[in-house]
């Protein structure tokens, strides 16, 4: 079942539709490195402790430095679990050697096909919209899609990220894939022309810069904004929120670009069965819903259902282009970047 055959899953009333398989009750332990830098998921953890008894010990870090470290561990490497964000990464992991194929009935039949590696080697279990952003009092006709971000009748008014940051080269990885090399890096050089400043900051930054004034349209991730809704953040409060709007960009062509965050076995896991039942638990009911109360995000799952900051930004298509894919195109994307001085 593909995402775009469930988009009812991003409506406000949805109840979860689909049965929660059994982890069951074990014992032992799991080693987990984690890239997730998010205070909510202990929560994540400790329901699993409780619903497994397995205890799960933690090491946190970039997922770069993880990576590494779990090369140079090799064969003796503690890991059972590598957790992080971004597809680009996740197929950084399987480049270095770090995960392992694995075989599971439940997350081949709960997680869409696009969702998953083509070697069952990582596995997407959160989503997050990326989408465009604008200043409602300033913009009247905010663009519909990605590419009309590139119109002349923009200059001057677009903030975005850097161009080494992984949901940057993520989307420019899907434009390639969905529009073609040619087209990405004529829209990158009109993108570039329509800066209000230089790249810079986080996906908040952006959507401060539209209540500072120092741009007028934006790009972030969903969660950002959601969080914002349900919780007090620095520059986003109530009446500042209330000056932005939202469009889900290319609804009438592939959909809204999609980051995730996933996560695979260890190629030398210890706990490779407790490694596999942890993978599973994510892709439960339970877990899939606390990925949206507890962090704003899209469940992986369709037909789990939202909290309200999430689903307080409506239907949507989203582009269930295949996420392997993607990630295949981020040196190409960089190398646009480069050309058009995408900094």
């Amino acid at each position: 079942m593909t995402f775009k055959s469930t988009v009812s899953v991003f409506t406000l009333a949805m109840v979860a539709m689909t049965s929660t398989p059994s982890v069951g009750f074990a014992e032992g332990e799991l080693n987990l490195y984690s890239s997730r830098h998010y205070d909510t998921d202990e929560r994540l953890y400790s329901d699993f402790t409780d619903a497994t008894g397995i205890e799960i010990n933690r090491i946190e870090g970039k997922a770069d430095e993880l990576i590494t470290r779990m090369q140079a561990e090799g064969a003796n490497s503690p890991a059972d679990i590598l957790l992080t964000v971004d597809t680009s990464r996740l197929e950084r992991a399987k480049a270095a050697g770090v995960l392992q194929s694995i075989e599971s009935a439940s997350l081949e039949d709960r997680l869409p096909d696009y969702l998953q590696d083509s070697d069952n080697q990582w596995f997407g279990f959160s989503q997050r919209a990326r989408i465009i952003f604008y200043d409602k009092a300033d913009v009247q006709n905010p663009p519909k899609s990605y590419l009309e971000l590139a119109d002349p009748a923009y200059e001057g008014m677009v903030c975005h990220r850097s161009s080494t940051n992984v949901y940057s080269q993520t989307l420019m990885g899907a434009i390639i894939a969905n529009h073609g090399e040619e087209a990405a890096q004529e829209w990158a050089a009109g993108f570039v022309n329509n800066f209000a400043r230089d790249p810079q900051g986080g996906d908040t930054d952006q959507l401060r810069g539209l209540v500072s004034g120092e741009c007028d349209i934006s790009i972030s991730n969903t969660y950002y904004f959601s969080r914002a809704l349900r919780r007090d953040v620095d520059g986003l409060n109530a009446e500042a929120l209330a000056s932005i709007g939202w469009v889900f960009p290319a609804q009438d062509a592939e959909g809204a670009h999609m980051n995730l965050s996933g996560g695979g076995v260890a190629a030398h896991a210890p706990n490779k069965e407790n490694a596999i039942k942890f993978l599973e638990y994510l892709a439960s009911d339970q877990a899939q819903q606390y990925f949206s109360a507890g962090n704003d995000e899209y469940p992986a799952v369709p037909g789990v259902g939202l909290s309200s900051s999430v689903a307080a930004l409506g239907i949507f298509k989203p582009d269930d282009l295949q996420a392997s894919e993607i990630a295949a195109n981020v040196p190409k994307a960089q190398a646009i970047f480069n050309a058009v001085g995408w900094e």
